[in-house]
Order: structure tokens, then C-alpha cells, then sequence
């Protein structure tokens, strides 16, 4: 048996300061870069070392029976960041999902607690593996006992037994807290003897045996390195006493509790969903088979094999008919407008379980397959359809009658999941293994053995496992209100964005290729006019080691925020920099960083243009919780509009061949409308009932003037305000906002919330509803749980605050323009009319114009966008038409 301890602070101390803090953390501001870094280590540490037995110790505080005796112990050390301090509850949570124990002792260190547990642990004949920063652990190592120490953040470790140990220290382990008393230890503020390094201290050890034998033989030692050792014995005894670890300590728990478990897979998902690490949980369970009692086994393939070779195909029994819901799974890949379909599984409640390898069929066959896959009355269920949609029609195969995507299904219940994978989803929901298993008795007709792990096999298991998870995520969609979302929104979506994935949009190539070419020679001219404000080129702009140099000793500018390798030089801390400065040198470096970014949008825009010189951008509906649709492959949705360079980028965005121009159409000023209609304010409702222009009109209630009297300053205010409650800005990231004080900012905003106390109302009840019942919920009643509202943890709590501020108007907004496409396609089908939807980028559509169809087109828009819900102000949509999407803006 082998048990694994760890020192949770140690570890998580020093992957806090190995990883940078402003690339983890999560979308409501929590960092999460050591309990991210703490996470990886230990699913390295767990697959490496495989321990039967595992346990992690952590400090409870700085006030320990060491300190009580030495006041100046670990003094020199600087504050624990805050940053740092508020990550321990969190990685205490990841701990108790993967039910690994932990433990802390008051008055003593983590390696106290470790010491002890070791002890007792090899007395018990155990292998102990140990992980620890601290150098004090290596007295622990033996032959039974071995330390892991961490040399490079939390990436490589020594592995250290006794022969290590010995060839680094000159001592046997047991001797070491000798050494380390007569060296120091500069990390706990421990001096040692002037002059005596570790060579000595060895040479010492080794003639006299031990620090015992050391102070028997203290008049012994000649020369000044023995005088400066009597001098300093008192702090050498000293050193010995505190670096001693405790082995002996009252534990809450003993060996036997330290055995591993299976961890509890439901709150895995819940702390790493709210950590958003869905990358490492990926690892996660990919490292690690499922625990064998968090399943019941895999999936009977009982009843009738089906298949193509020479069979006739059969589809549902002659009882139950065509109405037999059938798990369809269709093998193969589409991705971004190319792919192709192999096989179709399927497997129906009927006992019916088939594969077809669609390159064998017969026409008489092909013509069966395509009617029942056609057939809208035939129910079928499938997981994550549109990529099966996209790759059965570029076999000419139609697909019709989805009655439920579990992928779906599974993001309506829990919105905020990282990830839906249909493996995963099993284990989750179903408690069971994607792999089948024999059926009972002889009910089966399997024609595979039971671990023959065929293709064929493993889709018509995937097939049965979708029929069987549609069912239970059905039931979860009726306790959450999601079933209507998923029947009416989510499900028509699918085909509506796989036949804009596949038509794409028209790109100019030519205008492309010379736009890459004018950022890149716009960044080499920031380059150079960055070199010659400083006077050399040997700087990488690239390099926030050498930007520092630059900024801070070169020009002695005025210090941005500290970090472990010194100052930032992000974005934000350069734009203030050059706000307070106007130094040359920061604009030509910023001018470099945004040409820099631009340059490579427009790179990855040239690598996705297909033969058919359109862009195929694939959209997907799993990943924002608010429910607004993803971008990817390329990200369309990155493309900048408020920029000069952006709308370049735009314009070489253009009609295609056959039609007569592009249409875009989107809503103004949605999210107010939302935030007018949800809080029912008179105020807010009356500006958007008579035309008036919103931000002028709240501009003059604030201000106490009348609407011509608004300045464009006092406007420009308002609706940094307006939208900033929308989204639970705060008086503080409004002052950064408008770059005044927070006091005038929370003046602002006290004020405007004496004009308009609906608002007021509706932001402050919508918190205490979503803490009443554990979530918000769109104006369709899509849900957005948010846990964090009871944390304990203030940062979590005060992000997840303003989430509950955002996510209805933001997820109202998403689902208006999800019914807008759902609507204009209807109409453009039952209409006849050529005209096709193109983008979905946030409240906008992209529209490609069919010949003649113009204004019928326009007028459909606008009736079909602004009927699309309603509400208690109407829905403005704006259109506008030309070549490029750049000429369409209006």
C-alpha cells in the first residue's frame, strides 16, 4: 500500500506565483491560478504515483508553537496576498469533490501534520510518497519513505530517496535538520553560524556524528569557523528545536481514512464549472477510468441486430410503427463546410438495434434509409445533431423528425457546464458505461463478442446510450422549465445553423491578401518609431521582461501593478501609462499591439477561406450560459465594428456570386428595452414609446436640465451608466469607466436612481429572488444557477451578484434574436423567396439579397425581428444594405 501526502499550502504557494495570475481566473473576477496549478500537479502526482492512500495537510495559520518560541520565525516573509489567501476555500472544495481528505492543525505546520501521518503510516508497513516545497521534509525521507520536491513551479520535481538526499546534502536524510540548524534556513528566517556552508556543516556531521556530538566536541573545532560556531550555539540549539518537525500530533484522522475513494463526479462538475476549468477536468477524466461504484455497467444491445448486408432495412416494429423514438448516431466528421457521413446507428425502445455502413447500400436500400431519415413523423433523438445533420447532407442524406439533442439537453439543465461530452454525460446522468454489455439470458442476438470492441458496436451503443439519456434529461427539463426552450428554440435552431454553416459568406480574397499585408507593414512601422522614441532596437516588444526594462529603468515611469516578475504590461496598464505620459514610445507600442491583432485576425480569416472562396464559421449553442451563440473556426464574432481597421476587416466581407447584395439587421438598443420592460419603470418605458433619443432623455432627468441642454459629455455618461447597471457595473468600475471619481460616480448613480426607481427596484430584487431560489431566469424562462450567491467566499459572491444583475437581460437579448432567426427563416420558406440568413453575430443578421428581392426582403425583416416577442416597448430593428457587411452598417 503507498499513501500519498501533500502540502496543500506549499504547492498551491508556489503554483500562485508559477502561474500568472491575470491569465486564471473566472468570468466574475475569482483567480484561480493556484488552486488551478495546485489541481494539475495533483492529477500528475495521483497518475504517476498511483497511491492506494492520499491525504493533503495545510496550514491554519501563521501562529504556531514555533513563533511562540522565536517571534522572528518566518518574519521576513512578505503579506500572503489576498489573492492567494481567498483561493484556499476553493482548493478545499476541488479536494472534498474528489474526496481527498485534508487537514490542518492549529499551532502547527503542514509538515507537522505530514511528519505525524508519515509516522504512523510506515509503523503500519506503508510506502509514503511525499509532496512538499518545504526542505524541512527531507529528515523525513527513508527507505520507505519518498519526497517529491517541486524545483520549477509546480512543472518538475526531484524525486528524492535517501541516496538523493545524501549525493545533494553530503548527509544521510536523518541528519539533515542538523545541517539545516547549523546552515539557517533564510525562507523561515532561521540565521545559522557566519561562514559555516553546508560543506562545513557536512564535514562537521560526518566526523562527529550528529549536532549532539557536534556540541560534545564544540572546543574542538578550530580556526575562525569554530569560533563563530560557539558564538552562535544558542541559535544553532535554536534552529534545532524549530526545524524538528512534530510527529506525534493529535490527528482527526488516522491511515485507514486516508484511503482513496472514487470522487463525486456531480460536485467535480459543479466546483470545476465554477472554476471554469473545463480543460482540466478534460484531463481530469481522461487520466483516470471511472470508479467502479459510480457505474452499474454499460449498455445491453438486446433484441434484433439490424444491418445493411443484404437485410432488408426495418425501422420500429409493426405495434408501435413509425412512432418508435429511435438514438440515431451517424459516424463520421463535418467541421467548417467539409466532412462526409460513414454509417448510420440506431437503436429504438422497440428492442430494433442497427448499423449501416452507408457505403454499401443498394439504391433500394439508400431510398429506405433516406425516407426514414427524411420522415418527420419518425421521433429521433441524437446528440450534438447539427455536426450528424452537417455530415449526413454531404452524403444528400436529409435528417428530420429530431425530437431531442441530449447535448442540448444536457446545457439547459446545467447551463454552465464546461463541457457535454456524451461519455461524460452517461456516466453523469445514467450512472453507467459508454460499452456494452451481454443482455440477460437469450434475448440478445448479438453477433459480437462481449469484448469485441468493433465500430459497428461502439455507434450502436452510442445510439442506445442517447435513446436511454434523451429520456432522463427529459425529465430533468420538465423540473427545470427547460423543455419548452429546447421543443420551440434550441431544436428549430439546428437546422437553421447548419444551412448558414454550409452556405457561409462571400469573401473578397484579393482584398483580404492586401489587408494582411497593410497590418503587417503598419506593425513594422510601429516598430521602428517605437525603437527611435527609446534610441534602440534591441528590445523585443513582445516581452513583458524587457518592456519593464524599457518602462521602468530606462524612462522611470511611474510603476504599474507588482507582479511575481515584476510590473505588469498588459493592456490596460499601458493604456494609463500613456493617459498619464503621452510618451512616444507607448503609442507606437500600443499601435503595434492592436496592428499585431489585427494581423493575426486577418491571417486566420485567409486560412479558412474554402474552394468555394467563402468563410464556413461553425456556431455552437453550448458554450455561453446566457445562451448567446459561439463563434468558432473562425470566430466571426471577433470581428471588430467599433474601429476604423475593424470595419476594414468588414469589408472585405461581400456579396456572393448570383445575389444582389448583403442586409444587415439588428435591434437598437436591446438591452435597455430588456432592462425597460423587466423593471416595468415608466420612466425608461415613456423615453422608448415616443422616439425619443434614450440617452438624451435619461441625460435630462439625471441632470435636472432640459433635453437640448444635454451635452454630449453628460450623454456620453448616461449611457456608460445605463448599460453599465445592466451589467452589475459598480460605482468603482464606473469612475474607471468615465475616468472620474468614485464618489461622483456613485453620486451619478444615486441620482439616477432617484429618477428612475424602477430600475432600482428590479436590480435590487432580482438578487434577492436569485438568492431565494438559486437562480435567474430569462424572459422565456431560461436559468442561470448561480451557487455563489450564498458563498462564503466575498469575491465569488459579489461576481456572482452581478451575474444575476446580467444574465436575464443578457439572456433575454440572446433568446429575442434566436426567435428573430427562427421567424425570418419561416418566412422566407413559406414566402419562396431566395434570400438566405447568412451571420448571427450578437443582435444582428447577415443576410445575403436574392435579385429583386430587396425591399420584400427588408420589409419581412423588420416584421418578423420586431414581432419576435412581446413587450411593453417596441422592438426597433435597424437595416441597412450594400456590397460589402462593412457598406450594410447603418
Amino acid at each position: 500500500m503507498k499513501l500519498l501526502l501533500l502540502d496543500g499550502h506549499s504547492l498551491a504557494y508556489r503554483a500562485f506565483f508559477a502561474l500568472p495570475a491575470e491569465n486564471f481566473s473566472t468570468s466574475t473576477g475569482q483567480h484561480t491560478n493556484a488552486v488551478y496549478g495546485f489541481t494539475s500537479m495533483l492529477i500528475n502526482v495521483l497518475r504517476d504515483e498511483a497511491p492506494t492512500h492520499v491525504g493533503v495537510a495545510f496550514d491554519v495559520s501563521r501562529r504556531t508553537f514555533r513563533a511562540a518560541e522565536y517571534p522572528e520565525y518566518k518574519a521576513g516573509r512578505s503579506a500572503t496576498p489576498t489573492e492567494f489567501s481567498g483561493q484556499i476555500p476553493l482548493l478545499h472544495e476541488v479536494l472534498d469533490a474528489l474526496r481527498i481528505k485534508h487537514v490542518g492543525i492549529e499551532g502547527y505546520e503542514a509538515d507537522d501534520v505530514i511528519a505525524t501521518l508519515t509516522h504512523r503510516a510506515v509503523e503500519q508497513g506503508h510506502e509514503v510518497v511525499i509532496c512538499t516545497g518545504d526542505r524541512d521534509a527531507f529528515q523525513l525521507v527513508s527507505d520507505k519513505v519518498t519526497l517529491l520536491y517541486p524545483v520549477r513551479g509546480v512543472s518538475e520535481v526531484w524525486r528524492m530517496d535517501p541516496a538523493a538526499v545524501a549525493e545533494k546534502y553530503l548527509v544521510p536524510p536523518e541528519r539533515y535538520s542538523d545541517l539545516a540548524a547549523l546552515v539557517g534556513e533564510s525562507s523561515d528566517n532561521l540565521p545559522g553560524v557566519p561562514g559555516v556552508g553546508p560543506k562545513t556543516a557536512a564535514k562537521w556531521l560526518g566526523q562527529y556524528g550528529d549536532l549532539a556530538g557536534i556540541v560534545a566536541h564544540v572546543d574542538e573545532i578550530k580556526g575562525k569557523a569554530g569560533e563563530n560556531l560557539r558564538a552562535h550555539l544558542d541559535g544553532v540549539l535554536r534552529n534545532r528545536r524549530l526545524n524538528r518537525l512534530v510527529n506525534d500530533l493529535d490527528l482527526p484522522l488516522g491511515i485507514d481514512d486516508l484511503q482513496r475513494a472514487s470522487w463525486d463526479r456531480e460536485e467535480v462538475h459543479r466546483v470545476f464549472d465554477g472554476l471554469e476549468f473545463r480543460v482540466l477536468r478534460d484531463r481530469l477524466f481522461a487520466t483516470f477510468d471511472v470508479e467502479a461504484d459510480e457505474v452499474e455497467g454499460g449498455f445491453e444491445l438486446e433484441g434484433e441486430i439490424v444491418h445493411a448486408d443484404g437485410l432488408p432495412l426495418r425501422f420500429g416494429d409493426g405495434a408501435h410503427g413509425r412512432q418508435v423514438p429511435h438514438g440515431v448516431v451517424v459516424t463520421g466528421h463535418y467541421r467548417g463546410g467539409s466532412g462526409d457521413a460513414g454509417a448510420v446507428a440506431f437503436a429504438g425502445a422497440d428492442g430494433v438495434t442497427g448499423y449501416v455502413d452507408l457505403t454499401t447500400l443498394t439504391p433500394e436500400q439508400d431510398e429506405v434509409l433516406a425516407s426514414w431519415l427524411a420522415d418527420p413523423t419518425a421521433p429521433k433523438v441524437l446528440h450534438d445533431a447539427k455536426e450528424q445533420l452537417q455530415a449526413l447532407s454531404t452524403r444528400g442524406l436529409p435528417l428530420a423528425g429530431i425530437t431531442s439533442d441530449t447535448a442540448l439537453a444536457a446545457y439547459l439543465v446545467r447551463p454552465d457546464q464546461r463541457s457535454y461530452d456524451l461519455e461524460d454525460l452517461v456516466v453523469r446522468h445514467l450512472g453507467r458505461e459508454l460499452k456494452a454489455q451481454e443482455a440477460a439470458g437469450d434475448q440478445g442476438m448479438l453477433d459480437f463478442a462481449p469484448d469485441d470492441d468493433t465500430s459497428e458496436r461502439e455507434a450502436m451503443v452510442r445510439a442506445r446510450a442517447v435513446l436511454e439519456l434523451s429520456e432522463v434529461l427529459g425529465e430533468r427539463l420538465e423540473e427545470t422549465g427547460g423543455t419548452d426552450l429546447l421543443r420551440d428554440l434550441e431544436l428549430p435552431l439546428v437546422d437553421i445553423l447548419a444551412r448558414m454553416e454550409r452556405t457561409g459568406i462571400a469573401v473578397d480574397e484579393d482584398a483580404l491578401t492586401a489587408l494582411e499585408a497593410d497590418f503587417a507593414a503598419k506593425m513594422r512601422q510601429a516598430q521602428l518609431d517605437a525603437y527611435e522614441a527609446i534610441g534602440r532596437s534591441d528590445v523585443n516588444l513582445g516581452s513583458p521582461k524587457q518592456l519593464q526594462e524599457v518602462l521602468f529603468e530606462q524612462l522611470g515611469m511611474p510603476k504599474t501593478k507588482r507582479t511575481k516578475t515584476g510590473y505588469t504590461t498588459d493592456a490596460d496598464a499601458l493604456a494609463d501609462l500613456f493617459a498619464k505620459t503621452e510618451h512616444p514610445f507607448l503609442e507606437a507600442l500600443l499601435r503595434h499591439r492592436d496592428t499585431s491583432r489585427l494581423r493575426v485576425t486577418v491571417e486566420g480569416l485567409i486560412k479558412s477561406v474554402a474552394l468555394d472562396r467563402r468563410i464556413h464559421t461553425t456556431y455552437i449553442q453550448t458554450i455561453a450560459a446566457t445562451g448567446r451563440l459561439s463563434s468558432t473556426d473562425p470566430n466571426l464574432q471577433n470581428v471588430p465594428i467599433r474601429t476604423v481597421e475593424g470595419r476594414r476587416i468588414r469589408d472585405v466581407f461581400v456579396v456572393g456570386e448570383g445575389y444582389e447584395s448583403l442586409m444587415s439587421a439588428d435591434y437598437s438598443q436591446i438591452e435597455m428595452r430588456i432592462m425597460a420592460h423587466l423593471s416595468g419603470d415608466e420612466g425608461l418605458i415613456e423615453a422608448f414609446r415616443t422616439g425619443e433619443d434614450l440617452h438624451r432623455f435619461v441625460g435630462a432627468r439625471v441632470f435636472g436640465v432640459e433635453p437640448e441642454d444635454v451635452t454630449a459629455a453628460m450623454r456620453s455618461k448616461v449611457k456608460a451608466m445605463s448599460y453599465g447597471l445592466a451589467y452589475g457595473l459598480s460605482a468603482f468600475g464606473l469612475s474607471k469607466q468615465l475616468n472620474i471619481s468614485t464618489g461622483e460616480a456613485q453620486g451619478l448613480m444615486d441620482e439616477y436612481f432617484s429618477r428612475f426607481g424602477g430600475v432600482r427596484d428590479y436590480l435590487r430584487e432580482v438578487v434577492v429572488e436569485a438568492r431565494a431560489t438559486g437562480y435567474t431566469a430569462t424572459m422565456l424562462g431560461r436559468r442561470r444557477y448561480l451557487p455563489d450567491l450564498v458563498s462564503d467566499n466575498r469575491q465569488r459572491r459579489e461576481g456572482a451578484e452581478r451575474m444575476a444583475l446580467n444574465a436575464p437581460i443578457q439572456g433575454s437579448a440572446a433568446d429575442i434574436i434566436k426567435l428573430a432567426m427562427k421567424g425570418v427563416d419561416a418566412a422566407l420558406r413559406s414566402e419562396g423567396m431566395a434570400s438566405r440568413i447568412l451571420l448571427q453575430v450578437h443582435d444582428e443578421l447577415v443576410l445575403e439579397v436574392a435579385p429583386g428581392e430587396r425591399e420584400a426582403l427588408e420589409a419581412l425583416v423588420r416584421r418578423e425581428m420586431g414581432a419576435a416577442v412581446a413587450m411593453d416597448v417596441p422592438l426597433d430593428v435597424s437595416v441597412g444594405v450594400g456590397r460589402s457587411w462593412h457598406d450594410a452598417a447603418h
